[in-house]
């Protein structure tokens, strides 16, 4: 059965139509934007367009740089990997390609919320010698945890250390201000907000020294060689453009966000909503079924048309539960039962109507199942 209702949307949101359009547009350009030719200035024209739609999107000072990359992976990398600090301190429960930028990281606990602990993150600070970086993501791609970020700027630059936060997640769920947040350095990507895939851009204030991790042709301010992806770009400018003046959009969201969980407590007494308590984004339902694994769950939707995932895109495929809540502390049997439900813009009623109608007759078979053990 094709997939008839998609609850993926932290893995990849569907394409906008204005962002295609604008990619489709920006393919038809003969210019390599390096050079210095008029078909050549008509593609660096595009590409410096999308450049300030993507700043002005996170309110990032006109000083900032917007470095175009692949993705969130590789801004998260450039941002890690790229710099001189001697130290780099990051969430436990941070994207694996931050955790991965480096061999030396310094993990900051989290609570079982999956919240930076601060006091931890001060100690830290208090004891380390030499320039560090804080990376602490914004929103956690498989909770929807949001951190306060605005402490954590506080209480990093207090003891001289730059922040960078993975802001993946979060930009086109909630504001994302580059200003107001006070951060140094900040990644984010199309394809989460309905861009194109394969696009995305750290930004960073002009005092920010990073060394480049690709090198080449000097593009990107000399900050990432290699001719720049000038299509996806322009997609990438539209979809952040719009992605702000939609978020008018995630109170309904978070409306049928609140009804699918209410309606899977009601269906299953022992089903948890993990970091429940806490601020999530409105779009993100992380939920254990106890006694059913993820993989199980997911099958179960998947034929029945419904495409859910048991966690972060980047680690299907693997057996292993989720990284985030070991850190969380989450007991090993109920980790391995987590399946994450994302709600995007076009989502329903109806589609969460299906979903609980899936998710019931999944639960009753498993129920039934114990009771003839």
């Amino acid at each position: 059965m094709s997939c008839t209702v998609y609850l993926d949307h932290n893995a990849t949101s569907p394409l906008r139509p204005k962002a295609r359009d604008g990619v489709i547009a920006a393919l038809d350009l003969v210019g390599n934007p390096s050079s210095v030719h008029q078909l050549g200035r008509q593609a660096l024209r595009v590409l410096e367009d999308a450049r300030e739609q993507v700043r002005v999107a996170v309110n990032a000072p006109k000083t900032a740089h917007v470095i175009f990359t692949s993705g969130g992976t590789e801004a998260n990398t450039l941002a890690l990997s790229g710099t001189e600090a001697v130290r780099i301190l990051v969430g436990a429960t941070e994207h694996a390609s931050v955790l991965a930028a480096r061999s030396d990281l310094e993990c900051i606990p989290v609570d079982v919320y999956g919240r930076v602990d601060l006091g931890h993150l001060q100690s830290m600070l208090s004891e380390g010698d030499g320039h560090a970086v804080v990376s602490v993501m914004m929103a956690n791609n498989e909770t929807g945890v949001l951190q306060n970020i605005e402490d954590v700027v506080h209480l990093a630059h207090r003891f001289g250390a730059r922040v960078h936060t993975d802001a993946v997640q979060a930009f086109g769920k909630v504001e994302v201000d580059f200003l107001a947040l006070g951060i140094d350095m900040l990644s984010v990507s199309a394809h989460k907000i309905g861009g194109p895939l394969g696009v995305g851009a750290l930004i960073s204030t002009q005092d920010v020294q990073l060394t480049p991790v690709n090198r080449g042709g000097g593009q990107e301010g000399g900050m990432r060689g290699g001719t720049q992806n000038v299509s996806g770009i322009a997609g990438f400018g539209i979809a952040a453009k719009l992605a702000t003046s939609d978020l008018a959009d995630m109170t309904h969201i978070k409306v049928l966000r609140n009804q699918l969980e209410a309606g899977v407590k009601e269906i299953a007494v022992d089903a948890i909503v993990i970091a429940e308590a806490v601020d999530r984004l409105p779009n993100t339902s992380f939920l254990a079924m106890p006694g059913v694994l993820s993989e199980t769950q997911v099958m179960a939707f998947d034929l029945a048309g419904i495409c859910v995932s048991a966690g972060s895109a980047c680690g299907s495929g693997k057996s292993k539960s989720s990284a985030v809540l070991a850190a969380m502390k989450m007991p090993e049997d109920i980790a391995k039962t987590a399946l994450r439900v994302s709600l995007g813009p076009n989502n329903t009623t109806a589609d969460i109507e299906s979903f609980l109608s899936v998710y019931k007759d999944l639960y009753v078979r498993q129920m039934q199942k114990r009771n003839a053990a």
